[in-house]
């Protein structure tokens, strides 16, 4: 083939990476227009490894680290990193009791218990002494039905019974469940010119679940709700948009007949934002059950806030949430690992709305960190 500037040859499919030609008039927010609760973030020494800082803290600063946030208006922090016993303390110790109203940090289960035991019994032990060491809540992550076994070699649903009593002890704790079941529908699919996040998963195969060994997708959002509707006492947050972002009439479902359960939009305003009508229904009709949450990790170093990436990544969630902008990108355009090939939509929600989204949620379910909601250290920024 030939145009006028020469021949054209065929890209493969990693090699493309094509510019909108779309004129817009966006004007991203450089701070949140109310005080922020992120309410997903990893601040500890879980994830270190993920970004090559093995045994390390994501956050080596904690002042500078609060400094930075404010900036964009962001005051306070649910921090998902504590897991248990000493790694718990210690996370305690850095975050929560030496920045009180700043930080709630949750801890995790260790299923290694259970695997031994085929009882609960000594997770519930751990998890009361959590929760008097100050622990905020319970963090229970997606390896549970996709990676833990029982002592029989078999893998352990999220509504296995065996596991109830834990999920009422949570809630005779008062420590909310913050719950990501699965992950992304396509995740689940054969890895194939069909599966609409084929350049991810073929960048990370790891996180492809398809086949076999692997319980399904429908499955496993299944024995979500299992849950939830079994423990009302037990307060839930569905987080990554409801786990279920895909399908938000499921979402809103669950939302009407649920009212201990809660979602947040953490790492999922690429499917979200490419249904802005949908998105928007769905938090005008529960305002008061979804939460803010990023669910980036920190860049090392220092000088956060001016960080491109970081900062890009902040206030692309605060043009989704405060305006009507149509077709942005819903993370950098040079990222291989984009979760799609699609731009989003703002969802232009109202102030009152807003207001919730950003903090006041997390505050209702986390009364620590309401002071951080109310805004006694900031104020409204206006447009």
């Amino acid at each position: 083939m030939h145009g006028e500037s020469g021949s054209v040859r065929e890209l493969p499919l990693s090699e493309y990476r094509p510019v909108s030609e779309l004129v817009t008039d966006w004007n991203v927010p450089e701070a949140a227009r109310f005080p922020v609760i992120d309410s997903h973030t990893h601040l500890g020494r879980w994830l270190a490894s993920w970004v090559g800082r093995s045994k390390e803290w994501l956050v080596d600063d904690v002042e500078s680290w609060l400094t930075a946030m404010s900036e964009y208006n962001v005051q306070a922090f649910v921090n998902l990193d504590g897991r248990w016993g000493d790694e718990l303390e210690q996370n305690l110790e850095r975050f929560d009791r030496a920045h009180p109203g700043r930080f709630a940090t949750f801890t995790h289960a260790d299923w290694s218990s259970f695997t031994a035991s085929g009882s609960v019994s000594g997770i519930i032990d751990v998890l009361g002494g959590s929760a008097r060491a100050g622990a905020a809540g319970l963090k229970v992550w997606k390896d549970l039905g996709l990676l833990v076994y029982d002592s029989d070699g078999d893998l352990v649903m999220p509504d296995d019974p065996r596991l109830f009593d834990l999920w009422e002890a949570a809630g005779d704790l008062g420590l909310p469940v913050w719950w990501h079941v699965a992950d992304p529908v396509a995740f689940f699919k054969p890895v194939d010119g069909r599966n609409e996040n084929y350049e991810l998963l073929v960048a990370c195969p790891d996180w492809a679940f398809s086949g076999p060994a692997y319980p399904t997708f429908d499955r496993l959002i299944q024995s979500l709700e299992t849950v939830v509707a079994s423990h009302p006492a037990t307060t839930f947050v569905a987080v990554h948009g409801g786990c279920y972002a895909e399908n938000l009439g499921w979402v809103g479902r669950m939302l009407d007949d649920y009212p201990n359960l809660n979602i947040d939009i953490a790492a999922r305003l690429a499917q979200l934002g490419r249904q802005p009508r949908g998105a928007r229904e769905l938090i005008m009709r529960h305002p008061s059950r979804v939460l803010f949450g990023s669910d980036e990790l920190p860049p090392t170093g220092s000088g956060y806030a001016h960080d491109p990436y970081y900062a890009r990544q902040y206030r692309r969630h605060f043009q989704f949430l405060e305006s009507a902008d149509e077709g942005f990108a819903h993370c950098d355009d040079q990222d291989p690992l984009a979760m799609g090939r699609w731009t989003i939509a703002g969802l232009d929600l109202p102030e009152d709305v807003l207001h919730a989204v950003y903090s006041g949620n997390a505050a209702r379910l986390l009364p620590q960190l309401a002071v951080a909601a109310q805004g006694s250290s900031t104020k409204r920024v206006d447009r």
